[in-house]
Order: C-alpha cells, then structure tokens, then sequence
C-alpha cells in the first residue's frame, strides 16, 4: 500500500501549510493504527516549518513544547500536536536529549523515533507513505522492532523498554529477539525515568486484552524485577491444590481475567497474592498453606503503589479489595451475616470485589468461571439490600445528637454506642427505629455506669 486515505480535516490543514510554503506529514500511533485497520483521530503531524512560523501561519496556537519544537494546533474541534522536523543528540537523564536540531527532511525525522512500526510518514494531502525503515512489514509481521540499533535507541530513552512491552500488549504483538535482548542491558538507564512515567506506562500496559502478554515480556527482560520485584519473587511459588499456576502465573491469569475497564480491580488481581511468598506454610502433608497472606499482599500492595506514585484514593481502593478478597461464604449465612459482610466491604465495593473474586478463581484453572456459590451471595445481597436496611451508622434512626439529648455525655462513648446500635440493626432491622434505639443506647449506658462503679 503506497498510499492512504486522507480525512478531510487533514487535507484542508495541509492546505493551509502548503498556501504557506511548508510541508505537512501525519506521524506516529495513527498511521500505524491506519494499517492495522484502526481508525484514529488524534493525529500528530510534522513539518519543516519551525514553531514561530506555525504561530504566524494559524490565529491560535498552543506553546506545549517550543523547546523541542513543538506546539498544538486547535483545528475543526481537534488539538493536532505539530513537531518541526529535527534530530536529537545526548541523553544524559535517560529521559530526554540534551540539544535538539531543526532538520529538512521527514526522513531525518522518522529516524530519531523509537520503533519502525512509528516511524512511518503519510504525506498531506496525497496520501503517499514514507516508510525509510520497514514499518509496514513490521506491523504486517506483529513484532517490535527498534529504529536502528536497539541499544543505541533504549540508551537514549529509559522508558522506550517499557514502551516496547506495553505496546507488546496492546497490539498483541511479539518483540524481535535482537530489541529484547538488548532490554537488560538498558535497565540502569530505565532505573532514571521518573515513577509517574513508569506508572503510566504500566496502566496503559494493563489496560490491554491480555496484561499478562506484556508482564511476560516484563520478567524475561528484568523489568519486572527492577519495577516491581515484589512480584518477580512469586515465581517459582507453588500452591497445589486446585490451581494449575505458581503464584506469578496465577496473579498474571487473575489479571487477564479482571474487567478492562476497571483498572483498581485489574490492579487488585495483579498484586493480590503477592504477600503468599513471605507467608506460605508446608503442613507435614506436604500442602501448602498462606495464612493472612490478604493482609500481607495489601500492604505490600500499597508500597508498590506509593513508590509508583499511584493517586491516594487508587491505592486505597485496591488495597481494601485484597483485603476483603477471601472471604468464605456458605448456604448457611444468616441474613444478618450477608448484612455484615456488605457492610466489612462497603456498599460501593461490592461490584468490585465480586469482580475480583471471579477473576481469582477464573486465574485459578486458566478458563472463565463464576462459582455458584458467589452468584447465590449475590442473589442475597441484592435482596438483603432491596429490603432498605441499614448498613452504616448514617442509616441509623437515630444519631449522636440524639443519644446526648436522651441523657448520654458528649465523648468517645457516643462513637462506642452508636457502633453497638448498628451491630444490633444489623442482627435484627427491625430494631432500627427511633425509640427502640433511645431504648437500647440507655440502657447499653446505664450498664456501662454500673459496671465501672
């Protein structure tokens, strides 16, 4: 295919450079996604003209990095990043190149790009492809491959090794060997890049089809180990019993299992075994056992995620939900039971954690599974919540004002009570009105007085 079909925004844009002297290129993830059969509109572009003369050329223009020659476009309800076509010398941060170079032609530009399959142009408005180095048959072949020497483009950059194994997953695609080979030898270099760098890339990564793709790519390169050796010291743990996996490849497979969507819960089925290491127990018949591993993996969890500089309320979200993960239902829970348990994991956590329970026992066996038994607390659940009964002390007919009006003290032992007094709700709801509890909060007081005397 030597040509592609332009979208009519960008031929009118190309107009305006032309009208103007310049050139203009469409670059980088759209072109590609154009030949894997994608359609794309956010679209980067490139030409020689340098960014003062692109603010001359359009009424607005937004500065979003002059210094490497780049500025925004607004066209047509679309922000269009323009880079000025340039070359790129010294890297000493591993991140970004010390000087940059204005160049004349696109060709110069394609060759500082990371892999063949972005470096490929589409001329404006024509449609005629630039490919100088073989992008097309890379993306025909699904593999990654570097522009140019593979440890000269990673030493450059200490995310490009990432890149590589995040787009390994998104795409589904293999890396070449000669590309692979070189990742660990890059990993001094990656070592520099900035954790919330890292942590984009990793959430991107897990926002593929199949995670696990690229986490792979991860533990044979020693990515893993330097990101997150936490996890890399799972391999190799064996559990028996009904799973098929070491813990590694179980929390991969609990992984792809987890929504999409729903980075937390995706998050949460990575990292909720990991703390089994460090707990596992052989019983004298040679089984295995992980007593309060939720609770170690939790905490592990959250300094994965601190040193990653996940958002707060992220890692609080995924920690509580390995915290709860095991729980052991039974036909014999009693209504005030399911009560108990929406109210230990929270109304607003209960999809979630479901989802992650699913995802556990779906990693278990390598298939897709829903245990009859989560689908029959679900079905309770939902008519336990139906019945509108009270689960937080905010549901409670009465409250701390209240209990003080009806002769209690002001202080910690209002707290005290008003915990009693959903306790007691959540055995028996009916209990949840206000005289009733005006009653129970008394004498729950009175016997409190009487047994300090």
């Amino acid at each position: 295919m030597d040509t592609l079909p332009v979208h009519p925004t960008l031929t009118d844009l190309s107009k305006v450079f032309s009208d103007a002297g310049f050139h203009l290129y469409l670059v980088g993830g759209a072109v590609r996604d154009a030949f894997l059969g994608k359609d794309a509109t956010d679209w980067d572009v490139a030409t020689e003209a340098t960014p003062q003369e692109v603010m001359k050329i359009f009424r607005h223009v937004i500065p979003t990095g002059i210094a490497h020659g780049t500025v925004t476009i607004p066209y047509r309800g679309h922000h269009i990043e323009c880079t000025t076509f340039r070359t790129e010398e010294g890297y000493a941060d591993g991140r970004h190149p010390d000087s940059i170079a204005y160049a004349g032609a696109i060709e110069d530009d394609l060759s500082r790009r990371d892999f063949t399959m972005n470096a490929i142009a589409v001329s404006l408005p024509d449609g005629k492809v630039v490919d100088p180095f073989f992008g097309r048959k890379a993306i025909h072949d699904r593999v990654i491959v570097t522009v140019g020497k593979p440890e000269l483009r990673f030493a450059e950059d200490g995310l490009r090794p990432l890149r590589a194994v995040r787009f390994s997953a998104q795409l589904n695609f293999s890396i070449d060997s000669e590309t692979l080979r070189a990742i660990p030898g890059a990993l001094p270099v990656t070592a520099k890049v900035a954790h919330e760098r890292i942590r984009d890339e990793l959430v991107k990564l897990l926002e593929s089809t199949r995670p696990s793709v690229g986490l792979r790519f991860m533990e044979s390169s020693g990515l893993l180990n330097l990101i997150m050796p936490e996890l890399s010291r799972c391999r190799g743990v064996d559990q028996k019993g009904r799973h098929a996996y070491d813990v590694l490849d179980h929390l991969y497979a609990s992984c792809d299992y987890a929504p999409r969507e729903n980075i937390p819960v995706r998050i949460a089925a990575l990292f909720h075994d990991v703390g089994k290491p460090l707990v596992r127990i052989c019983d004298d018949d040679g089984s295995y056992t992980f007593y309060n591993h939720e609770e170690e993996s939790a905490r592990i969890a959250e300094r994965i995620m601190t040193r990653l500089r996940f958002p707060l309320k992220t890692a609080k979200t995924v920690t509580h939900l390995i915290r709860q993960h095991m729980f052991h239902y039974e036909t014999s829970w009693t209504d005030a039971a399911v009560r108990r348990f929406i109210v230990r994991v929270g109304e607003e956590s209960l999809n979630d954690i479901f989802d992650l329970r699913m995802a556990d026992a779906s990693g278990i066996i390598g298939k897709t599974l829903y245990p009859p038994e989560l689908y029959e607390l679900r079905e309770r659940i939902d008519a336990v919540i139906a019945q509108a009964h009270a689960f937080g002390l905010k549901d409670l007919a009465v409250n701390g004002s209240d209990l003080s009006n009806n002769g209690i003290p002001k202080g910690p032992l209002i707290g005290i009570i008003l915990a009693e007094l959903l306790d007691a709700v959540l055995e028996d709801p009916t209990l949840n009105t206000k005289s009733k509890l005006l009653d129970i909060s008394a004498a729950i007081y009175a016997n409190r007085v009487h047994s300090d005397q």
